[in-house]
């Protein structure tokens, strides 16, 4: 019997910020279709209970180092060779009105979320396009596309903007190299980064009211469309951003 092309059984699969929430997810599922998951993180003790849980490993990893992704890289090459998948999830938001966000605060945002995808796409992604083969991941956002509402926003929007862009960007340079790039993009999950909006019933009631399903999309429901983009089944896709938003943008 043939293997089904949803399977990624024997790859090897990074999933940055992949202790908890949606990375987290996106490593079980992963592990689930036969993949040998590296868990990267700051958070050591999180990060190995869920390598341990998984059987898997564990990397401490700060993304927007680069320096540090650089020398992670070199060691996962060195024990596994090329990845054959990089999930780009790790991320963070920050809200407030854009005439009073402290520049500190909008240089973190494009740090993690921006410069790390792009530092760890760079890194991993050179020795996939030596191997031939790989396929990357990027978490993006619904905010990558639409400007949501009511919350302020402005550095989180502009950065998931840029990885919509700078997947296209990958995709097209390495479509011919083996490598295939991709970003999905949730609308509001119920992950511990939406914990602070569900809380604000004028948010919360605006989001669901925008959202022509009507609920929160659950982590798994991200998880599936990250593990069929880095099977076999999407053989032909890449450039492509992915919409997991229960029909947000489609309004």
């Amino acid at each position: 019997m043939s293997q089904s092309p949803f399977s990624i059984s024997g790859r090897t699969a990074l999933v940055t910020g992949g202790a908890k929430g949606i990375g987290r997810t996106c490593a079980e599922a992963l592990a689930a279709a036969g993949a040998k998951v590296v868990i990267a993180d700051m958070d050591e003790a999180a990060g190995q209970a869920t390598a341990k849980e998984l059987g898997g490993s564990f990397v401490k990893l700060n993304v927007t180092r680069k320096s540090e992704v650089d020398a992670v890289a070199a060691e996962i090459t060195r024990q596994h060779g090329a990845l054959d998948i990089l999930v780009n999830n790790a991320g963070i938001v920050q809200n407030g009105p854009s005439e009073d966000v402290a520049m500190e605060d909008w240089q973190r945002v494009i740090d993690v979320n921006l410069n790390g995808v792009f530092y760890c796409a760079q890194a991993f992604g050179k020795e996939m396009v030596k191997a031939g083969k790989g396929s990357i991941v990027s978490i993006s956002s619904i905010c990558g596309s639409v400007t949501v509402y009511p919350q302020p926003q402005a550095a989180y929007n502009a950065s998931k903007a840029a990885v919509n862009l700078l997947t296209k960007s990958l995709a097209v340079e390495w479509a011919k190299r083996g490598v295939r790039v991709n970003a999905v993009a949730p609308g509001y999950t119920a992950t511990e980064l939406t914990l602070a909006g569900r809380s604000k019933p004028e948010w919360f009631e605006t989001w669901m009211r925008m959202t022509p399903m009507g609920r929160l999309g659950e982590p798994k429901e991200i998880a599936n469309a990250v593990l069929f983009l880095a099977s076999d089944a999407a053989s032909y896709i890449t450039g492509t951003v992915l919409m997991v938003d229960g029909g947000y943008t489609a309004m």
